[in-house]
């Protein structure tokens, strides 16, 4: 079905997520099977990687095709990438470390996916890495406080499974490496939930209330990296 849609497309968007628990990259192969360029907004470590063992396919193909290509990860990725190629060019060494915090006022303009997307997140362990070790730790820990800028301003933010720290420490070679995450309002990081199904309900119940205090606690979506 896919494929016959894809007939004579230049280009096919994958911004159908959330992108947690699929177990095949469906939209990709189909692309590749047809010839078509690709980019999706992916934001799971598992899909992203996986849609990254295509490469060679999508490149005896002849066509491009981007996973991750967001906002976080995406514009995230580039911005720490800008990070390591500035220190480098600079001669101030290797960067150590570099860290991703990110923060989203109410759904962030992203509607229900955002919601799932947390909802499921927040039942996978962490992978992070310290001093060239990949280590596992608990979601939602390491809590810090992290100044946002103006308008923003100091917001609590939480260690979640997110692709970027994988790729910032296979591409561009950082040794340490990890993502925080926070939300307004606070209430909806609270719910641990393996059942992409049941996710799916409770979204469909919360977002209504989620969208009405949009109103109040306002639409934003901040992030930050730092080395």
């Amino acid at each position: 079905m896919l494929e016959e849609v894809l007939q004579d497309v230049d280009l096919v968007v994958h911004a159908a997520g959330p992108f947690q628990r699929e177990n095949e990259c469906t939209v990709l192969q189909a692309a590749i099977a047809t010839k078509t360029a690709y980019i999706d907004v992916c934001d799971d470590t598992d899909y992203s990687w996986r849609a990254k063992g295509f490469h060679e396919q999508a490149k005896d193909c002849g066509i491009p095709a981007i996973t991750t290509a967001g906002i976080y990860p995406g514009v995230s990725n580039v911005m720490a990438a800008e990070l390591v190629h500035a220190a480098r060019s600079e001669n101030a060494g290797e960067p150590e470390r570099l860290r991703f915090f990110y923060y989203t006022a109410g759904t962030g303009g992203a509607g229900p996916t955002i919601l799932t997307t947390s909802f499921l997140l927040l039942a996978e362990d962490v992978i992070a890495y310290n001093k060239g070790e990949e280590i596992k730790l608990k979601p939602y820990s390491g809590a810090l406080s992290i100044d946002f800028g103006k308008g923003v301003r100091k917001k609590d933010v939480y260690l979640l499974n997110l692709p970027e720290v994988k790729s910032a420490y296979k591409v561009l070679g950082v040794p340490t490496v990890s993502a925080r995450f926070g939300t307004a309002p606070f209430f909806w990081n609270w719910e641990f939930l393996r059942d992409k199904n049941k996710v799916l309900k409770l979204v469909g119940f919360v977002d209504p209330f989620v969208r009405a205090i949009d109103g109040i606690a306002g639409e934003r979506v901040s992030m930050r990296v730092s080395t």
